[in-house]
């Protein structure tokens, strides 16, 4: 069973939640969608090398691809086809239970958000496959601002729309690159990696 997580050592007005593997567990789901588009590419996704890389949406994981293997990728259509694969298989998306209870605890009761690197046709999509999006009052994803995790925009964006200051918010995460960007938005976090058993 994962570990209850304690919210009691934390002073916060908000609450902020990453998406993928946070929320829902859908690191399977991505991989395989990834893995197929690129396959059609002739070109081949070792599963070690993309789970030590949970957290990067897809343009900075193609470069580091591109780069690592020095291979070149047709991205728009890698793009185009991985997204159509992952929203036509995603019917078994699944929430992860203890985070996603918190995220209904306080739904109504004080503001609550998602900030997830994901581009926002895959992030809505996933919320509405694991039945959890009416909980949020806003969702911001790439697509809503210049960069991704590590830099703090995803999660400032949120607070702004929350009309919340970043001290007030606590995040939940489940990568260094998402730690490390509630951080530099001066906002506490707790890492959900601890509560998985």
């Amino acid at each position: 069973m994962p570990e209850i997580i304690d919210l009691s050592r934390y002073q916060f007005k908000a609450l902020i939640f990453d998406c993928d593997g946070t929320l829902a567990e859908t690191a399977p789901h991505h991989f395989a969608a990834i893995r197929s588009a690129l396959a059609e590419q002739n070109l081949i996704l070792p599963r070690e090398w993309y789970f030590a890389r949970l957290g990067l949406s897809r343009t900075p994981l193609f470069d580091e691809f591109e780069a690592e293997f020095k291979l070149k990728i047709n991205r728009e259509a890698a793009i185009a086809r991985s997204e159509e694969i992952y929203c036509g298989n995603s019917q078994s998306i699944s929430e992860i239970e203890h985070v996603a209870k918190i995220a209904r605890q306080y739904s109504g009761v004080i503001p609550i958000s998602v900030a997830s690197g994901g581009g926002r046709r895959l992030v809505n999509h996933t919320l509405e496959a694991s039945g959890l999006r009416p909980i949020f009052d806003h969702v911001v994803t790439f697509d809503d601002v210049s960069e991704g995790k590590p830099s703090p925009a995803l999660f400032l964006e949120a607070a702004k729309r929350m009309t919340m200051k970043p001290i007030d918010c606590l995040v939940f995460e489940d990568s260094d690159e998402g730690l490390e960007a509630a951080r530099r938005a001066g906002m506490s976090a707790i890492d959900i990696r601890a509560t998985k058993n």
